[in-house]
């Protein structure tokens, strides 16, 4: 059995043994330690991907015109297309696969209330954009988007930002029903939604029809953000996209094969593109964590062995005055567990303490990004933090691996005779 005496008598062979029992201990803990980070920077890289993604339907897809790099049917190279709402009925009307769709139109202009003001972004848009884009978030009580009725009538009408908000009405005066002045025409402001701090200037919003009528001519459209169903591979994203080409080659007079005509952007194949980079991260990672770890426990392993092999004289002094085999492999087993369990316990801190200290140090500085668009102001790394349980198995594992270590060679060693172990040097 073990009791205090079995204890005391490990603890003087390890202080006897500084030296060893450091190298072992370290040998542990330097493998949990790094495959701890290394599961958290994994784990980092991945929140952060999939937190750039969560503000957007990862079935989105936006469109817009360029200049055409080819001729077509007597037409000359270099033209400038230009969408109008004809496109936009025409893409929702031919394509099955299309949900939700909004136009964009877009300006730079001048907010003012009272003598407050503040140059930002607005942009025209139809009522389905708020459901396009996750990201706009108006809280119970801070009123509504954009809805059909403001575009049947032309509203003049605007949802602003929070931080929009915060500039032009410091005296706190509800801004709700308040009328604003938007380059020289006047519009009531009707929401204030919320953003995340990813987006330092985040636009304004009035009613597509409105826009159109008032900035751009009454016919001109910029770009148009849609989602689809059904797209789900790259394959069929792939198709959907020439399938749309095609479409709209047909309505602007351009050649289909024309890529520089019109871009497009799918959001799903970016969404593809990053998991599948992130499944070869972590499994590169998964890799050399484990590689780590068995560096760690051949380490273990071959520190015991020599560690049996000097005792193998004084086991057999042990055996000349009575001691049983079994007590001796206990003795050698408990050695092992408790240098292992302590210094991966130590390797196990020290792993989970640097990635919590990251992750504290990242969300008190926060982050912030640029534009309000796809792909910017994206943090690639965010709650850098690992599985406890995931930290307790790589522990376990090591405590199991210095066991079966130092068990062995002990079981060869305590067969040998009394009276050769004595012998031996």
């Amino acid at each position: 059995m073990f009791d205090f005496d079995s204890l005391r008598e490990i603890g003087s062979t390890m202080k006897k043994n500084k030296l060893r029992t450091f190298l072992t201990g370290f040998s542990v803990a330097w493998g949990i330690f790094m495959l701890i980070v290394l599961l958290a920077a994994g784990n980092g890289l991945r929140n952060g991907i999939e937190h750039n993604f969560s503000d957007y339907s990862v079935n989105m897809m936006e469109v817009w015109t360029r200049y055409t790099t080819r001729p077509w049917q007597g037409l000359p190279s270099n033209r400038r297309l230009q969408f109008t709402e004809e496109e936009v009925a025409s893409i929702r009307r031919d394509n099955p696969e299309v949900d939700l769709i909004s136009p964009i139109n877009d300006r730079i202009d001048t907010l003012a209330f009272n003598r407050e003001y503040l140059t930002g972004r607005i942009y025209g848009v139809y009522p389905d954009f708020n459901k396009i884009n996750a990201r706009i978030k108006i809280l119970s009580g801070n009123g509504r988007f954009v809805n059909d009725i403001d575009m049947k009538e032309r509203r003049k009408v605007v949802v602003i930002s929070r931080r929009m908000s915060d500039i032009l009405f410091r005296d706190s005066i509800p801004p709700l029903g308040q009328h604003i002045r938007v380059g020289s025409l006047m519009f009531q402001v009707i929401g204030v939604y919320e953003m995340d701090n990813r987006n330092d200037t985040p636009p304004a919003y009035i009613p597509f029809s409105t826009c159109q009528a008032l900035f751009e001519g009454g016919y001109r459209v910029g770009d148009i953000e849609f989602t689809v169903r059904g797209v789900n591979t790259a394959a069929e994203s792939e198709a959907f996209e020439k399938r749309l080409r095609g479409h709209l080659a047909r309505h602007l007079r351009f050649d289909p094969e024309d890529l520089g005509a019109i871009r497009v952007f799918s959001m799903g194949d970016e969404f593809r593109m990053w998991r599948g980079m992130n499944r070869g991260i972590a499994l590169f990672i998964w890799i050399i964590g484990i590689g780590t770890l068995m560096a760690g426990i051949v380490g273990v392993s071959n520190i015991m062995l020599i560690t049996v092999r000097e005792r193998t004289r004084e086991f057999g002094i042990r055996k000349a005055i009575g001691a049983k085999p079994s007590s001796i492999l206990r003795l050698i087993i408990i050695e092992s567990v408790l240098v292992t369990a302590a210094f991966g316990y130590v390797g196990m801190v020290s792993g989970i303490g640097l990635s919590e200290a990251i992750n504290f140090v990242m969300e008190a500085a926060g982050t912030s990004g640029g534009g309000g668009n796809p792909g910017e102001g994206i943090s690639l790394f965010r709650n850098p933090t690992v599985d406890m349980g995931i930290a307790l198995s790589a522990t376990f594992v090591l405590i199991l691996a210095g066991v079966l270590a130092g068990y062995f060679p002990a079981r060869k060693a305590v067969a040998i005779s009394a009276i050769e172990a004595m012998r031996e040097e």
